[in-house]
């Protein structure tokens, strides 16, 4: 099994298969687009990722955890160029480690102290979860909260917009809606909140069209204003041609909006394009692995997860880039320590057929206990690869149980595993399975 080419095309970007669009930031548009790598069973197709939603006054590097990556929306005065392709560097590649040092919330939206820290982390990928009290709070007890907290200031967002924003968190999407509607002509970011709103059918009825309409509006826009959306837009943008959402599917025009947004590299544009470049060029249609190293290794480098985990498998199998072991479980441990299930299952995998049995059941019992949506949630990769991961986890796990490898014989705990495992990803289970009857694992 250790020997096992990777399979490096990218189910999660069949089209159809995404999420949602991201949500606005003042500052750096963030895209929390969750494309991953390798799935284990040749040919199976896994759910998609999500569509760009922004964090209000969030970057595109996302927050300080592993690698909230959504994606970072440009900085005020740089350019994208469209579709300028960035070549793999020179030389032998460095390894890329997520940073540690991830900067802290900028202030970006003008506001003062927590208020301003409340605002970048106002609207996230997935709904976030209610307080019990909030569905009998009234509509005018928020508004009236929302004005009492807002001193606004010169270059502070309107108040209706920061209204909006409130209402957003509470899953009002209407009264949001309504709100960004007022202003929709004079701050991009209200039109960007709603284009992602109207996209993805919160708080109205789903309108692709008018959606990609007003990403539109703000990618072309010359205005000053709309500088630090642009990088964001045109990921979104980019998502919405390849899976034909609102417009025509276009491969290639999807390929020329990501390149754009990702701006050869820059940790200010979106790292999370950068991401999906890495996935896109590992995928047979645009097959080129030396790009797909180069970009998951500049996705890896401005803080993405689930590049570091692409990187540690590309370095471990040789895939586009020289075979180096060494270089490969740094990356898969460092991306394994910062919550990434699918690292923690290859971990496993590469602990057991190198007969670490020990090792490997005691990583895999730690990965099949958090193998739920919020883990996945918290490091922004998506609940089908942390499942993948889990699965592999699980069923190495039921191996060392069931031959008392690393670990003390259970028959009945061996059994329960191997279940858990075909309940998380029987296509990972199938495959696990063929090689445990063939006697290679």
């Amino acid at each position: 099994m250790g020997g096992r080419p990777c399979q490096l095309l990218v189910d999660s970007l069949a089209p159809g298969n995404g999420r949602r669009w991201s949500k606005a930031h003042t500052e750096n548009a963030a895209v929390p687009f969750a494309v991953y790598v390798p799935c284990l069973a040749k040919g199976r197709a896994s759910p998609g990722p999500a569509m760009e939603r922004r964090r209000v006054g969030q970057g595109c590097g996302g927050p300080g955890h592993s690698s909230r990556d959504g994606s970072k929306a440009g900085s005020p005065g740089s350019s994208a160029p469209a579709g300028a392709a960035a070549a793999p560097r020179g030389g032998r590649p460095r390894v890329r480690t997520a940073r540690e040092d991830r900067p802290e919330p900028p202030s970006g939206a003008g506001l003062p102290g927590e208020l301003g820290r409340r605002c970048w982390m106002a609207l996230s990928c997935e709904p976030l979860p209610q307080d019990p009290a909030a569905e009998n709070r009234s509509r005018g007890t928020l508004l009236a909260k929302a004005k009492e907290s807002l001193v606004r200031r010169d270059g502070d967002p309107p108040a209706p917009f920061l209204v909006g924003q409130r209402y957003y968190e509470q899953g009002l999407y209407k009264e949001a809606l309504k709100e960004f509607e007022k202003i929709k002509d004079t701050y991009f970011q209200a039109m960007y909140q709603l284009g992602v709103m109207y996209y993805d059918g919160l708080g109205t009825k789903k309108d692709p069209e008018r959606g990609v309409e007003y990403m539109n509006k703000i990618l072309n826009s010359d205005s000053p204003e709309a500088k630090h959306l642009k990088f964001a837009a045109a990921y979104n943008l980019g998502r919405a041609y390849y899976e034909g959402c609102g417009v025509k599917h276009s491969t290639e025009e999807a390929e020329r909006l990501w390149l754009t947004a990702a701006d050869n590299g820059n940790p200010k544009a979106s790292i999370k394009a950068q991401s999906t470049l890495g996935m896109l060029y590992s995928m047979p249609i645009l097959k080129d692995l030396e790009k797909a190293f180069f970009w998951h290794s500049e996705a890896c480098d401005n803080g993405n997860l689930e590049s570091q985990a692409a990187l540690g498998i590309m370095y471990l199998y040789g895939k586009g880039t020289c075979q180096n072991t060494k270089a490969a479980l740094e990356c898969l441990r460092k991306a394994a320590e910062l919550g990434n299930i699918y690292a923690q299952g290859h971990l496993v995998e590469y602990y057991y057929t190198r007969k670490f049995y020990s090792k490997a059941a005691a990583l895999a019992k730690r990965a099949t206990e958090n193998d739920d949506n919020m883990l996945a949630k918290i490091t922004d990769c998506h609940p089908t690869y942390v499942a993948q991961g889990a699965a592999m986890a699980a069923f190495y796990l039921a191996r060392c149980l069931q031959l008392g490898r690393g670990i003390k014989k259970n028959q009945r705990a061996a059994e329960m595993y191997y279940s858990k495992a075909c309940n998380l990803d029987p296509g990972v289970s199938s495959h696990l399975e063929l090689a445990a009857n063939l006697g290679t694992i």
